[in-house]
Parts: C-alpha cells; sequence; structure tokens
C-alpha cells in the first residue's frame, strides 16, 4: 500500500503578475505577488482537491525561497522533499496580462536553484511511497535536473508507479529547441502518460528552428508549425501509452497507443489569464485517476480545473477547492 498519492517534480518560482490588466508591459506601474511553477502549481492543485501531495524541487537560500516554502506549507503540499541549494537563486517569473491573447513572460533562470535538484535529492524523496510520478519536461534542459528527472523515472518503474509527463516547453529554457524533443521522446517511453498543448506536441517532433515563431514574449505559448497528426502519432510510436492533448477551450483529445481517439470537451468562460490553465487541468485529471474515475470523466475534471483558473489572475494562488469544482461542473451540465 503507498502511503502518498502524488509527487510532482521541477520547477517553483515566485511570480510576480501584472496589476494593470489590459496594459501594455511597459507601462504597467506594479505587480502582484504569487507563487508559480508547473510542478508547483500541480502539487498545490491536487492539495486544494484533498490530494496528499509533495513537490520535489528545490530552492536558493534567499527570501524569496523563504515565500515559496511558506505558501506551499499554507496550502498543506509536503515541502520535506524541498532542498535549500546555497549560491543558488530562487527562480523568479515576471508576466503581462494583455487579454485575451498577449500574456509576455520574462523567466529569470540563471544558476535556478530547481535546476539543481540531483540524484541524492531525488533519493531521499522516497518516490516508491507514491502513487503517481509527475515529471517536467523543463527539469530535463539541464544538468543535474535532467539525470535525476531519469533516475526518479526509474525508481517509479521498478516500483510500479504510474509516470505522467507534463511536456511543459519553455523555448528559453533551451539552447537548441530540437534539443526538447530529442530529451523527451528519450524518456517517453517510460511514461505512461503525456499531457502538452499542440504547441508542445509539435515542439517535441521538431526538425527545423525555423517551425518556430515567438511574439510579443510569448515564451509559454509559441507559435509551431507542423503537421499535429503526425507529431501525435510520433509521439504514440516511442512507447507512451496515453497521450492528452490539450486544445483550449476545445476540451482535451485522449489519444492511446492502440490508435483510438476520444474528445472531451471544455467548458465555456470568459478567460483573463491562461497561464497555469494546464496546470489546474493536470491536478484535477490527476484527482480523478486517484479515484479510479475513468479517462474521459477524469479529464472533464480537469477541464473544470483549468476553465476555473483562467477567469482568475494567478496560477497556484487561484486553484480550485474541490467543492468548487464539483459546483462548477454540476451548474455546466455535469460530467
Amino acid at each position: 500500500m503507498k502511503k502518498f498519492d502524488v509527487i510532482t517534480f521541477g520547477r517553483s518560482s515566485i511570480d510576480l503578475y501584472s496589476q494593470d490588466i489590459g496594459v501594455p508591459f511597459n507601462d504597467i506601474k506594479g505587480f502582484d505577488a504569487f507563487v508559480g511553477g508547473s510542478p508547483l502549481n500541480i502539487a498545490v492543485g491536487c492539495a486544494r482537491l484533498g490530494v496528499n501531495s509533495s513537490l520535489l524541487t528545490a530552492v536558493g537560500n534567499d527570501k524569496v525561497g523563504e515565500f515559496i516554502i511558506n505558501f506551499l506549507k499554507k496550502e498543506d503540499v509536503n515541502t520535506q522533499c524541498i532542498p535549500v541549494k546555497n549560491n543558488t537563486r530562487s527562480s523568479a517569473v515576471v508576466l503581462g496580462i494583455e487579454p485575451p491573447d498577449k500574456f509576455p513572460l520574462v523567466y529569470y533562470r540563471d544558476n535556478a536553484a530547481d535546476s539543481q535538484v540531483d540524484i541524492d535529492d531525488v533519493k531521499n524523496a522516497n518516490i516508491q511511497d507514491y502513487k503517481i510520478l509527475l515529471i517536467n519536461g523543463t527539469a530535463l534542459n539541464i544538468e543535474p535536473s535532467r539525470s535525476a528527472t531519469f533516475y526518479a523515472t526509474e525508481i517509479a518503474k521498478k516500483n510500479n508507479i504510474d509516470i505522467v509527463l507534463d511536456l511543459d516547453f519553455r523555448a528559453d529554457q533551451w539552447h537548441d529547441y530540437r534539443a526538447f524533443g530529442l530529451t523527451v521522446r528519450a524518456i517517453l517511453p517510460k511514461v505512461k502518460i503525456a499531457i502538452g498543448t499542440e504547441e508542445e506536441i509539435l515542439a517535441a517532433t521538431l526538425s527545423d528552428l525555423s517551425q518556430v515563431s515567438i511574439k510579443d514574449q510569448q515564451i509559454s505559448a509559441p507559435e509551431i508549425k507542423g503537421d499535429i497528426d503526425t507529431s501525435i502519432q510520433q509521439l504514440l510510436n516511442s512507447g507512451v501509452e496515453i497521450l492528452l492533448v490539450k486544445r483550449g477551450s476545445l476540451g482535451v483529445s485522449i489519444y492511446k497507443n492502440d490508435g483510438s481517439r476520444e474528445d472531451v470537451p471544455g467548458f465555456p468562460v470568459d478567460v483573463l489569464n491562461v497561464l497555469g490553465a494546464g496546470d489546474a487541468f493536470a491536478s484535477g485529471f490527476l484527482y480523478g485517476i486517484l479515484q479510479g474515475w475513468s479517462l474521459y470523466k477524469s479529464c472533464r475534471m480537469g477541464n473544470a480545473s483549468g476553465a476555473q483558473v483562467v477567469t482568475k489572475k494567478g496560477c497556484a494562488n487561484f486553484m480550485p477547492t474541490l467543492e468548487e469544482s464539483l459546483k462548477f461542473i454540476e451548474e455546466k451540465g455535469g460530467f
């Protein structure tokens, strides 16, 4: 019997979100301080739904790190797997909010503490005690977190723990965009479920740098040219059992390596801020899987979490509770 539910591995940061909604980045007068990083957001989202969740990341020996840890403890996320890395800095993100389609983003990740998670940190996390390990694409961009991620999947695989990969393509975190796909495809044979947007799936099969275009410094939402159906099939051929393709307001498509596809509709809402929606989806989806729900119902739960977060200003700070999500789903017509 596993003692814990979910452990998420990867980025954590302080997120500074524009207080001036709709204002061009150069004219922003102030920022609100939240927390972020996809694995952190997912861990918090799971905890708010009642899931026993842990976060495997690292922070610097600084006030930003204390800010992050303090928030996680208040959210009942287990922080015992988060070492303090001296001579590094906790990560930071600055974001402009210009609905409906401009969200300029600046990462501060030079000498990032969460990139220094190593094999010993993975050993100390006792991954064998969990039911699900969620890993993150950005943690694969640099050593030692890259090797630590591969090591974590080895432990999980050996102990029959489900491995979920959040593709999380952040273009400016890679020395070569194509390296993202090469690394992701190397780890996919160990993965049971991969989650990504159409752009992230295209990025994971990239062959030419000219396919990528970034406008308005939207690092988390690049425009990528390619044939999405071919890319989906390429990832399925790599060995992953299930591929969840996030399609924004259209919901999610479930692809299995047996060739089947199932579309799961989303919930229509007015969008304020798209960042964090995918992380909210992952937390709702993982909740459903842990309840033994079908993939379809779990994705509907994920869609509900995502739909609620896009109406809010931030990410982790606005993840819905179980009561809020179930009420939202009931009001929108049910599962």
